[in-house]
């Protein structure tokens, strides 16, 4: 089960790579990492996207949860959440014809190209992972040079919020 693990942890040297030497020391599989400092620059936030079943998951959030940098962690793909990555996509267009499908398709898909040369363009689309893939589909691999994706961030929704 793919699962949206975010974590709390305070922002010092060393934290995040106890936190990824934890998935790396008992064989749990990190499909996406992002970190960023929260608006408390003491601590940071981490979203991991995993997989696993119930137990695997609650393995984790235990083992996370006994780290000392770590203050809080949450399974947000447990309730109500949004979830965005964001990818930058390079790719040919070695004619007039092309330039215009890849045009209508980024419009289509709510994208922006972001770089113009003679023979590529750089689209970027934020989305949900679904609707990334439904883009590298539609557009075809055939014209697709470079893809780069930030991985997932998720919030839950409502009031409940990660913090102290």
């Amino acid at each position: 089960m793919r699962t949206v693990i975010a974590v709390l942890l305070e922002n010092e040297a060393g934290a995040l790579s106890r936190v990824v030497g934890l998935f790396a020391q008992r064989n749990y599989n990190i499909e996406s990492l992002t970190v960023a400092p929260t608006e408390d620059e003491t601590m940071a936030r981490l979203t991991v996207l995993t997989e696993g079943d119930d137990q695997k998951i609650e393995q984790i959030t235990k083992h996370l949860n006994r780290l000392i940098e770590v203050v809080k962690v949450n399974v947000i793909s447990e309730v109500a959440h949004i979830e965005r990555e964001l990818m930058l996509i390079k790719v040919r267009t070695d004619s007039e014809s092309v330039r215009t499908e890849m045009k209508r398709t980024t419009d289509i898909f709510r994208g922006l190209i972001v770089d113009v040369t003679p023979n590529t363009y750089v689209i970027q689309l934020a989305g949900n992972t679904r609707k990334l893939l439904a883009f590298i589909r539609s557009i075809g691999e055939k014209h697709i040079i470079e893809v780069v994706r930030t991985g997932v961030s998720g919030i839950a929704r409502g009031e409940q919020a990660l913090r102290l």
